[in-house]
């Protein structure tokens, strides 16, 4: 019987071996993470995460599941934005988690949030647990993004909200080509400069590359279960955010 085998970047490996190889990516650029998010986006990646919010709109009282959540980003945002709501980090590398915990505890959000070490394939979660579930540049590292949508599902209660926000394809093939000389000459330049880590970065824009475009991705959501399921484009489609609702 031959073993199932899935991409790491351009890489082949075997689907067993790619969540230990990500986690080695985050670990090692773990306390540099957020610094990097800013030279490789030029800081827009932070008008995408507003412009989630303001489509997300959250409430008081809600309860938020961010999974490969990392440092928290999303979840501070959607705790701020809602004013009475809690929130659980969940991450596969504990050291992303560890980072978050540390700026949690700066700005006064610590007892507002979990943080939790866990798979998105396999959710350490109850059904019908969270009102809205988001994944932000995190669900083209998982080794079967297919199952991480269907626990999206599961641990949603009826009602519930699901968004992804991740990079995606350029439909104009010449801005998609100007794109990818960035990408692939300069970010993992980057990468060496500001984590001292070239290879993770190298796989960053790998993962971006391979993964699925916005209506491939769309489809992906209804068949998880998701309804009324809808895309739009951030900054000429180099990211997207995906929503859908449990009904």
């Amino acid at each position: 019987m031959s073993e199932k085998t899935t991409h790491f970047g351009f890489e082949t490996v075997r689907e067993d071996e790619k969540a230990g190889r990500v986690q080695g990516v985050f670990g090692s650029v773990a306390s540099k993470y957020d610094v990097m998010n800013d030279a490789m986006s030029l800081g827009i990646h932070r008008i995408w995460k507003e412009a989630m919010m303001d489509w997300l709109a959250p409430r008081a009282g809600q309860r938020l599941l961010d999974v490969a959540g990392g440092t928290g980003d999303i979840a501070f945002k959607f705790i701020e934005r809602a004013g009475q709501a809690s929130a659980v980090v969940c991450d596969i590398t504990e050291p992303m988690l560890v980072e978050g915990r540390k700026r949690a505890e700066a700005g006064k959000l610590a007892e507002s949030l979990d943080w939790v070490v866990g798979d998105a394939m396999a959710l350490p979660f109850p059904d019908n647990s969270f009102d809205v579930y988001t994944i932000s540049f995190g669900i083209r590292n998982v080794t079967r993004p297919q199952e991480a949508l269907n626990e999206a599902y599961r641990v949603l209660r009826p009602g519930g909200r699901l968004m992804v926000l991740e990079f995606s394809q350029i439909p104009n093939e010449l801005m998609q080509k100007a794109y990818d000389l960035y990408s692939f000459n300069i970010i993992p330049q980057m990468g060496k400069m500001i984590a001292n880590d070239k290879d993770s970065y190298q796989y960053l824009v790998e993962s971006i590359r391979r993964f699925p475009d916005q209506e491939t991705f769309l489809g992906m959501l209804r068949k998880a279960g998701f309804e009324n399921a809808k895309y739009r484009n951030m900054t000429m489609g180099i990211a997207a955010m995906h929503s859908g609702w449990k009904i």
